[in-house]
């Protein structure tokens, strides 16, 4: 561009300001500060409508002990079969997709991104790093082998429920039983009172313990009282399931209700 085209420019650009100028000291005050204040307000609201749909996650995490049946459920949500889910995980499954049972509404649904994280006490710290993100945890439990196991579930769960990126958020969580199929199967109504029964040993026990000793940001319970569910920062949700047979209604409700359509 030669110079006299740049001080074309620069005079059309000069006229421009003075005739707004102009225009502006024309205005009446009072209608120039409400027209200010509406620009202001409108660009407030979007902001607050962006930051509130960035909020908004589609994230389910599927997390408990190694063996509960967390990659059968993760399969039977994504392809209505359990053909891979016989293996031990050593990495998360994640996808995101429209649920099995809802195929026939693709397209009009929102997808669900769910992560299985390994159960394996070396690979729980993977854990963090979906947390933060979670719209809903699935604490999965061996209704079968559940006896043996209740100890290590419960101190897995009562670590779930006392970490800062769940209580803040008050991130539900659904207590799902699986394998309820199997005849030797305990009732999600056992499951819940004792794990009741052991978290609320735990809180009396790390609660003598000093507070430096002490790793979880947030305490259970009430003081005095014998710990239950229903005391939690968050909702805690018991249901039952079978990722064998794809018996997992309970768990596609929680996941609908938490990630919406």
């Amino acid at each position: 561009m030669d110079k006299e085209k740049v001080e074309q420019l620069k005079i059309q650009t000069q006229q421009w300001l003075n005739e707004a100028e102009e225009f502006i000291n024309h205005i009446p005050p009072v209608q120039l500060y409400t027209a200010v204040g509406v620009v202001l307000f409108t660009l407030i609201l979007l902001l607050i409508i962006r930051l509130f749909k960035r909020a908004t996650s589609n994230t389910i995490v599927l997390t408990g002990l190694s063996g509960s049946g967390k990659t059968y459920l993760f399969y039977q949500l994504r392809d209505g079969s359990a053909h891979q889910g016989t293996v031990t995980s050593m990495e998360p499954n994640e996808g995101s997709f429209i649920l099995h049972s809802e195929e026939d509404k693709k397209g009009k649904l929102k997808p669900v991104h769910v992560v299985d994280v390994p159960g394996h006490s070396r690979l729980r710290p993977k854990l963090d790093e979906f947390l933060p993100q979670a719209a809903g945890v699935v604490f999965v439990v061996d209704s079968v082998e559940f006896l043996p196991n209740c100890r290590p579930a419960s101190e897995y769960l009562y670590e779930i429920l006392t970490k800062a990126s769940v209580v803040k958020k008050k991130v539900p969580v659904l207590l799902l039983c699986n394998k309820v199929d199997k005849v030797t199967a305990h009732t999600a109504e056992f499951i819940r009172k004792q794990l009741e029964k052991e978290i609320d040993k735990l809180r009396t026990s790390r609660t003598a313990v000093s507070d430096a000793d002490i790793s979880n940001e947030y305490t259970l319970g009430v003081p005095g009282e014998p710990f239950a569910f229903s005391q939690c920062h968050n909702r805690v949700i018991v249901a039952e399931a079978s990722g064998l047979t794809g018996e997992i209604s309970q768990l596609e409700k929680f996941i609908r209700e938490n990630v919406k359509p």
